[in-house]
Parts: structure tokens; C-alpha cells; sequence
């Protein structure tokens, strides 16, 4: 195992931050693993899992048990990791910009096409290959004009490679459950049931440039632009990337992840990444793969306590009320709004404060059937 500190750009004198990699196995090594924690740097049970996951790998380490490469960035925002206001983390978006930490990363299938498509052959394996030192050309190239950039670029040159990444976020108050591209599903169905994920969300892209499908999005996106200039050469799904959501921000104990991570241990193995010790069945799904596009979050049409009649993990019906937000000041009787589910599904995720304003999210309900358009993803 090799320790690497990352420098990010610095801002200002006399500032400087530092990205932490774990690199396991030999370099090139196939299939290569990449997972890194809080990238929404308040969110923190990833780093946890993380902790056990480097022990369970150094273990492995030592045995002689890689046959691919790892990375492990257990905490892959230390610019998040120093901004607080009112004593409270802000990990989420960056203060400077205000943008988004998971978002607007570069469309790398656009910067390398021009570049690709004379290069393409009849050998997919080749092609592989070409894309890959393309893009570690461009950013290689790629000069960040600021922090948050650097901190970008450094995660993708870590990652850009990787078979398989896997992004460790969780939500305010929720079960395990994942995101992915529809392409990237047929590899992680081993994570989804190892982890017990129990909702599991597909999009052919969600938008806003996330880190995770940037990196699988690359593949399809540049093999369809590809093909639509005429190249005929093949280019595989060559990357399978998934946001894995570890439940709620408070859900962080070393039960849960030491449990995370053996089951992602498990996946390392399941993938041909690690040796195994013998045969292991998988376990049963617990949820069936719905669309993002079907997700409904639910909102408050007006102010109030917030009080919830169904928790993260139940099932609901379309009607049923979820919540209750009540206004304790209106003249007369309390005034009550029913927030109640448009669509039938598990609520599988829920705000953690019980104040709600005008229009403000309550949870997220993991719908069957497609019903919206356009980004996807939440700010």
C-alpha cells in the first residue's frame, strides 16, 4: 500500500490543503477500484466506512490477495472539511462559488472526441485503451484557475481509469440506497444486494455534470457521438460508477460501517479485484431498480412543524399521508396541511428538520413509473 498526499491549489498565502490517496495492488492491475468518501464533506459516514474499508484492504494487502488496483480517498473534500458557519459543518457547496461540491465537472467525452475519432480501430480493447491515455492527457493539460478546481482535477486523475468507481455519500435521514446510470446497473447488482440497498435509483443521465457520471457517462456519451460522425469502431461501457447513499448523516457507528464495509469488501472480490477465500452466494435483492425519473419528492405547501406519520424504509401508496406540517398560530384551530404521496414506492429518504417552509422539500419516494424531465438531481 502507498500513502499519497495530493496538494491542491492554494488560495491564499500561507493556505495550503492536501488530498489523501491509499493505492492498493500494482498500478495498471485490472480491474481498478476506485472509492472515495464525503465528497459532500458533511457527510460523514462514508469517511467511517472508509476507516474499516483501508483496514479490511490492508489486511488483504498483506496476504497477498490483490489482483487488481484499489484507490481509496477516504476524505475526498478537505475543502469542504474546513468551511463552518454558525458552528455548524457546511459541506455541501462551496462557499466562494456557491456551487455544489457533486456537480459541474467537466464533460471529458466532449474534450477528447476530436481527438478520439481518428484514432478508433475495429479492436474494442485498443479503444479502450486510447480514450483512457486521452483523457489523462487533457487533464494532465488542464490548468484549475482555482481551489475548487484542483480539487476536481486531482479526483479525476485519480479516477479516470478505474472499471468501477464507487462515490460513498448518505442522505439527511434515510436508508441505504444508490444511484447509477442505467448502463452502469449490471455491475453494481452485487453492491446493491451485498450493501441491502432498498431503493435503487437508475437515469440514462441525471444532469448537473455529477463526479460519478461524469466518469461513466464518458463511455456511452462519447461512444454515441462517435457513431454519430461516422466512426465504426467499438467503445464499451468501459467505467461503472455509482453514488451509494449510507442512509441518514446521523447513521454513523462502527457496526454499520464495518457491515458497509465487508459488503463492499465482498463486491472487491465478487468483481475479480480481490482473491476470495471460497464460494459466496449473493444475497436476495431487497428492492426492484426504479427510475430516477419516477422519484417524487415531496414538498410542504405551507409552514409549519413538521411531523412525519411514515418513516424512511416504509411503503407507500399513492394518498397516503406522509406527513403533517401544522401552523400553530392560526387564528382559531390549528391549521393542518396533509403532505401526502402522488406516487406508490418507499420512502427512502426524509429531511432531518422538523420546520419546513413554504415549498420545502420532506422526502423522496421511489416511484415505478417515469414522470419527469430534464435535471434530476436536487441541488
Amino acid at each position: 500500500m502507498r500513502r499519497v498526499e495530493y496538494p491542491l491549489l492554494s488560495p491564499s498565502l500561507g493556505s495550503q490543503k492536501t488530498l489523501v490517496g491509499f493505492h492498493y495492488g500494482t498500478p495498471g492491475a485490472r480491474p481498478k477500484v476506485y472509492v472515495q468518501a464525503s465528497l459532500h464533506a458533511d457527510e460523514l459516514p462514508g469517511m467511517l466506512v472508509a476507516h474499516h474499508l483501508r483496514q479490511l484492504l490492508d489486511e488483504a494487502d498483506e496476504a497477498g490477495r490483490l489482483r487488481g488496483e484499489v484507490v481509496l480517498v477516504p476524505a475526498a473534500n478537505p475543502i469542504g472539511l474546513s468551511q463552518r458557519l454558525d458552528h455548524r459543518a457546511m459541506g455541501r457547496f462551496e462557499f466562494d462559488t456557491a456551487q455544489n461540491f457533486n456537480r459541474h465537472y467537466p464533460d471529458m467525452a466532449a474534450a477528447v472526441l476530436d481527438d478520439a475519432r481518428p484514432l478508433m480501430t475495429a479492436d474494442a480493447t485498443s479503444n479502450v485503451a486510447v480514450v483512457r491515455q486521452l483523457v489523462g492527457q487533457w487533464l494532465q493539460q488542464w490548468t484549475p484557475s482555482s481551489e475548487l478546481e484542483s480539487q476536481r482535477r486531482l479526483l479525476l486523475l485519480l479516477s479516470h481509469d478505474a472499471d468501477l468507481v464507487l462515490d460513498l455519500h448518505c442522505d439527511t435521514n434515510a436508508v441505504m440506497h444508490m444511484y447509477s446510470e442505467e448502463a452502469c446497473w449490471p455491475p453494481f447488482e452485487p453492491l446493491a444486494r451485498l450493501l441491502g440497498c432498498q431503493a435503487v435509483l437508475l437515469a440514462r443521465e441525471s444532469g448537473g455534470g455529477p463526479f460519478d457520471e461524469r466518469l461513466s457517462g464518458l463511455w456511452w456519451q462519447l461512444a454515441a457521438a462517435l457513431k454519430a460522425s461516422g466512426v465504426k469502431g467499438p467503445l464499451p461501457q468501459a467505467c461503472a460508477s455509482t453514488t451509494v447513499e449510507l442512509r441518514g448523516e446521523g447513521d454513523v457507528s462502527h457496526e454499520q460501517a464495518r457491515q458497509d464495509a465487508r459488503a463492499i469488501l465482498a463486491f472487491l472480490v465478487h468483481a475479480g479485484a480481490l482473491a476470495s477465500h471460497g464460494t459466496h452466494e449473493l444475497p436476495p435483492m431487497a428492492c426492484k431498480p426504479t427510475p430516477l425519473a419516477g422519484s417524487q419528492t415531496l414538498r410542504s405547501a405551507m409552514p409549519g412543524v413538521l411531523v412525519f406519520l411514515a418513516q424512511p424504509g416504509d411503503t407507500v401508496s399513492v394518498g397516503d399521508v406522509v406527513a403533517e406540517v401544522i401552523d400553530p398560530t392560526a387564528e382559531g384551530a390549528a391549521r393542518v396541511h396533509e403532505v401526502r404521496a402522488e406516487v406508490a414506492g418507499v420512502l427512502y429518504a426524509a429531511i432531518r428538520e422538523r420546520y419546513v417552509t413554504a415549498g420545502g422539500e420532506v422526502g423522496k419516494i421511489a416511484g415505478a413509473t417515469p414522470f419527469r424531465t430534464g435535471d434530476l438531481l436536487g441541488a
